[in-house]
């Protein structure tokens, strides 16, 4: 297929092709609120259609380079003012788009599998949904089809009172963490644009300078940005859950065929083309099912891979197709721990190794909101049972195939694991560099030293180190220098030089808050080549430990959930 160059707004503008407007429901109550811009509960629709509120005169700070070249995406277009406003939020302004509103979704909230209503504002869970996300175009380009949603793009009816704004900091963050992830090999959203405006502040709780509080003690005012975030859909399981919940109350007489319509047009965006539309709709539940299952224990074993923990992992942030969505408080893991987590609010259940389990129950939720579809039938109601019961074996199998490669082992095995993160807890290593220095095959514990936040003093742990170690090296398949160097590069493959450490999203954003944008710029072009040795210079700036001055430390540390 010849790929398209897309050179002007106007060719952008003829891809456009609106299937979850055009073939979902929308509120029908969406014509009797007004511009839809103030907190409402929607009771039925599968989305509320809503303009966004540009950001005032609009700087532009970045763009993904990457992602434009494999759209197709001449860098023509950011001269573009339709382009420039369309992803600003000023979509009014355009006179040739097919369509001239964005459009919200609802959505329900678990957190840790546990059903919730009590944050909406109208305490039935009608409240909930993109308070701040607005999708803007979905357009099939080079045969793929792709929604642009903004994020920070204004009100919707499910703003709770909310400004709909995202701040700068929040969107620098989100905007590199999306590549960077991409990069690393694990699905994501992806990053288009991101702008800012000085003209625009909003107030956001958050910690003074040098802070050790967990929890926000000021308000700040701070510049207001739109990332604009793309995927192959947004649907979320609790997106899902929403219509599945409806559906199970029997709330109104279209619900249970709304949610039927929204489950199918799951699998059509997602699952396509490992669900034959011939199939009847029993069958497509079970293979959306496992397929679902398949992708989101792939997705986490990978988090664990990298070190990245989705510190928010409720099942409105996790996507229905199986990838990486919603960059709140996310972190890199630096110094090693098991419960590691960088939101203040996010507690164990969202901690670094919890998340398989967090995931567990977001599978749950999933599989409890397709079963009102399967209510007429006993035997596909057990199989998906089966299926849901199977998640933790599959999620096991993942997790050890995966520290398997990490460690370049052909086989698991469990005693070596555990005594490596056992010793990884009481030398306090940092977790990037220690595999990446371990890819190296080296021959003694001292190669290994530049991951260790302290000195190894301890007699007993340098002897429990070098037993580790001997023990390792009679595992991996090592017996020439060309074989060293083969599994050398397989693991380097695995194990990535570069993550994207939360003071170097510090720095970036603070200068971009101060109009230098060339930070924000440099972490892109690094952190979109995480696994390539890159200029010595490069190496010493960002391959080094977290330095002692910024353990915990409040907006390094930890965050809150204020974006």
């Amino acid at each position: 297929m010849n790929k398209n160059n897309i050179e002007t707004f106007n060719e952008l503008s003829n891809l456009c092709d609106y299937s979850f407007v055009d073939k979902l429901n929308s509120d029908p109550d969406a014509k009797y609120s007004g511009d839809n811009k103030f907190p409402r509960e929607v009771f039925s629709g599968h989305y509320v259609q809503v303009m966004p509120t540009p950001i005032k005169d609009p700087i532009y700070i970045s763009h993904s380079i990457n992602f434009f070249k494999e759209l197709g995406f001449s860098e023509n277009l950011l001269k573009s003012d339709d382009f420039i406003k369309l992803f600003s939020g000023d979509m009014e302004n355009i006179s040739n788009l097919k369509q001239k509103k964005g459009w919200a979704t609802g959505y329900a909230l678990s957190i840790y599998g546990t059903e919730y209503y009590a944050q909406c504002p109208f305490q039935t869970g009608n409240g909930y949904g993109d308070g701040r996300a607005i999708s803007v175009l979905e357009a099939v380009i080079n045969g793929k089809r792709w929604e642009f949603q903004l994020k920070g793009g204004g009100k919707t009816p499910y703003c709770r009172g909310a400004d709909g704004r995202a701040v700068l900091r929040s969107s620098v963050r989100e905007f590199l963490a999306q590549e960077h992830m991409h990069a690393l090999g694990i699905p994501t959203s992806r990053s288009l644009t991101l702008f800012t405006s000085t003209k625009e502040q909003v107030r956001r709780p958050w910690f003074r300078d040098n802070s050790y509080s967990k929890d926000p003690e000021v308000m700040i005012e701070e510049d207001v940005a739109i990332t604009t975030r793309v995927a192959t859909s947004f649907l979320r399981v609790g997106q899902i859950e929403l219509f599945g919940r409806r559906a199970r109350k029997n709330e109104h007489e279209n619900a249970l065929k709304e949610l039927e319509m929204i489950v199918l047009h799951l699998i059509d965006r997602e699952y396509s083309e490992v669900i034959s539309p011939d199939l009847d709709l029993e069958n497509k539940i079970m293979l959306l099912a496992n397929e679902f299952q398949n992708r989101l224990t792939s997705l986490v074993a990978n988090w664990i891979r990298v070190g990245y923990c989705q510190g928010n992992f409720n099942s409105d942030n996790c996507a229905a197709g199986g990838f990486t969505l919603d960059y709140g408080p996310f972190g890199f893991m630096e110094m090693f721990d098991p419960k590691y987590q960088s939101w203040t609010g996010g507690g164990n259940h969202f901690s670094f190794f919890n998340q398989p389990v967090a995931a567990f129950k977001n599978f749950k939720s999933f599989c409890s909101a397709l079963k009102p579809l399967l209510s007429s039938n006993k035997d596909a109601l057990e199989e998906l049972e089966k299926i849901e019961n199977n998640f933790s074996k599959v999620m096991q199998e993942k997790m050890e195939k995966m520290w398997t490669n990490k460690l370049g082992l052909d086989k698991f095995d469990v005693e070596l694991f555990e005594e490596l993160i056992n010793l990884m807890i009481d030398t306090k290593v940092d977790y990037t560099i220690f595999f990446r220095e371990l890819s190296n095959i080296p021959d003694e514990i001292s190669s290994l030293e530049k991951s260790f936040y302290g000195k190894l003093q301890n007699e007993n742990i340098k002897l429990r180190w070098n037993s580790w170690l001997g023990n390792w090296k009679s595992q991996i398949n090592v017996n020439d220098e060309e074989s060293k160097q083969k599994l050398s590069n397989q693991m380097k493959l695995t194990n990535p030089k570069y993550t994207l450490r939360e003071w170097h999203l510090v720095w970036a954003y603070q200068e971009a808050q101060n109009g230098n944008y060339e930070p924000v710029q440099e972490l892109q072009e690094i952190m979109t080549n995480p696994y390539e040795e890159q200029t010595k210079e490069i190496e010493e700036k960002y391959y080094i430990k977290k330095p002692s001055d910024f353990f915990g430390i409040a907006g390094i540390s930890h965050v809150s959930c204020s974006s």
